[in-house]
């Protein structure tokens, strides 16, 4: 009922908070689904973020002046407005970063070098971005650590029983995606975080697809770390989070040097800062965490539950519309879905697909999305994508069926 009521009722005036949305592509009105690359940002975002550069410009934690004052104020309330909207138990455990990808690399790096020893194992799964295979693979060059992997089932879902069978005395880390930026597979956290706990592991989740439409509580979640982008967040981009407990926080190592991230330096040697300073070498974006403080607002100001029951109202919708094409073939059927779908039509190549998709207004994705092992697990090269945000509607999914089946006939 809350779906229906924001569709019906709320989201022409929710569009207008996203300008681009009125624009036209080649003369067609624009019908954006590609929300699992990036989301598009409402006008209060790029307003805080205008007037921050107006108004209170000044290098953080720096200076004693009113510019730097203002700046480290707002830059410290950002953070504030992260560790509540993760329910995370204190600010110490946030740490800003340039988006998930920094922050997974900055978790592989530290967690290896401090925490493990050659031959340790981390679990990983089938179905992860590029971004939490890549940094672990770096680690594993570095530092002799061993890779562990969860096979998906064919509905798209991971395979549980695998799982708990991979875990043995060397195991130190699991790293696993919230939800699958390809299938939607909503993956089971608390159950995954329980059955690493008996072992003793901790939990890192891949939260880049999950944090802007999925309630988050980390604490109830008992998740370790958990990592996301304010850019699919409907905020800027440049800015990201990792959240850390504390006690794990204060284990790791430094990532990067440089200025803020020290307490006193000499040549004779360097004493670090406290958490969560030690892991922002350098002057950190400001202004992007301000920007995304700002976009975490407005999602709460709608609502994440209901934003939740608008898109999966919303991919439900589209599931049905595109399963009454001949030739469709769409990839997985996971038990919980979010709004991203993966599939082909016919024997259309997704490249040109979605190229004459994109002449007539449409925008979706194509390709192997950063998940290779993935497409190896279906058995493609690449698919096509669409993903929904809260701010579409039923009437651009009929307009993205209307012209598949244009393009169709045209095949």
């Amino acid at each position: 009922m809350e779906a229906q009521r924001l569709l019906r009722n709320d989201v022409e005036r929710i569009r207008k908070d996203f300008p681009i949305l009125t624009q036209k592509v080649f003369d067609q009105p624009l019908v954006y689904l590609d929300n699992a690359a990036t989301t598009q940002k409402p006008k209060r975002v790029l307003e805080a973020m205008e007037q921050q550069y107006f108004t209170a410009n000044g290098n953080v934690h720096r200076g004693i002046h009113r510019m730097s004052e203002l700046a480290t104020e707002k830059y410290e309330e950002a953070r504030m407005e992260v560790c509540r909207y993760l329910n995370a138990q204190s600010p110490r455990e946030i740490v800003f970063t340039r988006g998930t990808t920094e922050s997974i690399n900055l978790l592989a790096h530290t967690y290896a070098q401090g925490l493990m020893n050659e031959g340790d194992e981390v679990i990983l799964s089938e179905m992860e971005h590029h971004s939490n295979i890549v940094p672990w693979q770096l680690a594993a060059d570095i530092f002799g650590i061993r890779l562990k992997v969860v096979p998906i089932l064919e509905t798209g879902d991971l395979d549980l029983e695998a799982y708990q069978n991979l875990f043995g005395p060397r195991t130190k880390m699991v790293s696993l995606t919230h939800v699958s930026n390809v299938l939607g597979t909503v993956n089971p956290v608390a159950h995954l975080v329980d059955i690493a706990h008996r072992h003793g592991v901790p939990v890192h989740i891949d939260g880049a697809q999950g944090a802007a439409h999925i309630p988050v509580d980390v604490q109830s979640l008992d998740v370790d770390f958990y990592s996301f982008s304010g850019h699919k967040a409907y905020g800027p981009t440049g800015i990201g989070v990792l959240y850390g407990k504390e006690k794990w926080l204060d284990k790791l190592p430094p990532y990067q040097g440089g200025g803020e991230m020290i307490s006193h330096v000499s040549f004779e040697g360097t004493t670090y800062n406290d958490i969560p300073l030690k892991f922002e070498a350098g002057t950190p974006n400001y202004v992007g965490a301000i920007g995304l403080a700002e976009a975490l607002r407005y999602i709460n100001s709608i609502g994440l539950p209901v934003i939740q029951a608008t898109e999966t109202f919303l991919t439900r919708y589209a599931l049905r519309m595109l399963r009454a094409f001949p030739h469709m073939h769409i990839y997985g059927s996971p038990a919980q879905q979010a709004g991203v779908i993966s599939f082909q039509l016919g024997d259309i190549h997704p490249l040109d697909l979605a190229t004459l998709l994109n002449r007539l207004g449409i925008a979706i994705r194509t390709g192997h999305h950063c998940a290779e092992p993935l497409m190896k697990a279906l058995g493609v090269e690449g698919t096509a994508r669409l993903s929904l945000a809260f701010y579409n509607t039923l009437e651009e999914i009929d307009s993205f069926c209307e012209k598949m089946n244009r393009i169709q006939k045209m095949f």
